[in-house]
């Protein structure tokens, strides 16, 4: 038996009401089984153009039928101590992402930056930064130490860098079949400036022996179940990124201290690669002469097929490889998705965009579904690891409802997929281009 779809405006407001309802009744209506970003079939089109409540001047090039970017959005508020508009996900652990729109300052507030934790953290009250103590050490440590937040400041050259932070699995509420995880939509990304002491400095100081290959780190995190004898995480990185100018372990963000639930007293931060190597709470560094062990280092955790697979592929585990540099990638985060704009007057959009370990060698727009392609303007990261501001001006042709495209190009070339990339079992690393609504009249 079919339903019959809600009238013309009452479908875009159950999306901001009730998600899965919604995409229920798009069901109903002879549409495609996939998440809120889904493919219509070309017969919906027409009905699409009733949902958004306006004709959609270039719907005979939306590729695959995407629902529009005005049915997908959802704005469910939540609040979060030291936190301003992020949205949650999960509450134990907390998980939260920050809107695109809200992501719009060069430099990520603290506020504004996302919680992406794997347990839970140490209390608030009983964090005494003068006592806290980092020590260094591993079977490839020819001397090791312990050190206090103190003697690292006093010891060792600080540096401040602004650096990307993206969680892996940003965007994995776009993948077919679901992943299982924390359906991050595309908020777990920030890129505040970090001030600390190099990686590298600490290490050096503690001896590097020949052998070693890997350094991992602990925090003081518990594991969500309570156990005292389990991690909740414990990742790392290569030798040659752990050696890297901008590999930091941090106390200051922003020029005050790390916000609580983003890592303080004391976190690493590797730009570019998944935000779980940067250590949150950190307390103990090893330089392993062996890939790192520790708790979600092994694969399927934060690890991609070496080889494309089908969607719903099961996946041996050692035909994962682990991943390291994050994909070109680019965010529209002015102006909100949704808005009206008048016709014959041009309208701004802006953004930032990154590449890992790479740069950004170019940011196109579109608002024809892909079909074409503008250049935008794109301004210099501050330093190496730094997302990247782009800005255009577009004129829409005639009234009707439009999505903005952006798509970032990195430094060899690879350019961002117009939907989502190959599926992978974890749903990390969906790099598709972001889109937003736009009502001309």
């Amino acid at each position: 038996m079919t339903r019959k779809l809600p009238p013309t405006r009452g479908l875009h407001e159950l999306y901001a009401e009730d998600p899965q309802r919604a995409d229920r009744l798009l069901w109903d209506r002879d549409v495609d089984p996939v998440t809120r970003r889904g493919f219509l079939k070309r017969s919906s089109l027409l009905a699409m153009a009733a949902a958004v409540g306006a004709q959609i001047p270039f719907a005979d090039r939306m590729p695959g039928g995407l629902i529009p970017a005005a049915l997908a959005q959802s704005d469910e508020p939540f609040t979060l101590q030291g936190k301003e508009g992020l949205t949650v996900l999960n509450d134990r652990p907390i998980n939260a992402e920050t809107p695109a729109h809200l992501l719009d300052d060069d430099v990520t507030p603290a506020e504004r930056m996302f919680v992406r934790n794997n347990g839970i953290p140490p209390v608030m009250d009983a964090i005494d930064v003068a006592a806290w103590r980092l020590e260094v050490a591993g079977e490839s440590c020819v001397t090791p130490t312990t050190f206090s937040i103190a003697e690292l400041k006093e010891r060792f050259a600080h540096h401040t860098y602004q650096l990307q932070v993206e969680c892996g699995g940003n965007g994995r509420s776009e993948y077919v079949p679901a992943a299982s995880g924390n359906q991050w939509t595309t908020g777990a990304v920030a890129c505040p400036r970090f001030t600390g002491v190099r990686l590298r400095d600490v290490l050096e100081a503690c001896g590097i022996a020949d052998d070693a290959v890997y350094v991992g780190y602990y925090g003081a995190d518990a594991h969500a179940s309570g156990d005292p004898n389990r991690d909740p995480i414990s990742r790392g990185v290569p030798m040659e990124k752990a050696l890297e100018d901008e590999s930091l372990i941090a106390w200051a963000m922003n020029d005050a201290d790390i916000p609580y639930l983003n890592g303080h007293p004391l976190r690493l931060v590797c730009g570019g690669w998944p935000g779980s190597v940067s250590g949150k709470w950190l307390d103990r560094i090893v330089i392993r002469n062996r890939k790192h062990d520790g708790t979600k280092m092994g694969a399927p955790s934060y690890s991609v097929p070496k080889h494309p697979v089908a969607p719903g592929t099961d996946v041996p585990l050692e035909d994962f490889e682990t991943i390291q540099s994050m994909p070109v990638k680019s965010l529209v985060t002015f102006p909100k998705s949704g808005i009206t704009h008048a016709l014959g007057e041009p309208l701004t959009v802006r953004g930032h965009a990154w590449a890992g370990d790479l740069a950004v060698e170019a940011v196109h727009v579109s608002i024809d579904f892909g079909a074409t392609w503008q250049p935008a303007e794109l301004s210099a990261a501050p330093n190496r690891l730094a997302w990247q501001r782009w800005t255009s001006a577009l004129d829409f042709p005639e009234p009707g409802y439009y999505e903005v495209w952006a798509k970032a190009t990195d430094s060899q070339g690879r350019a961002q997929p117009m939907v989502v990339p190959g599926w992978n079992p974890k749903g990390y690393l969906n790099n598709a281009c972001h889109r937003i609504a736009v009502q001309v009249a």
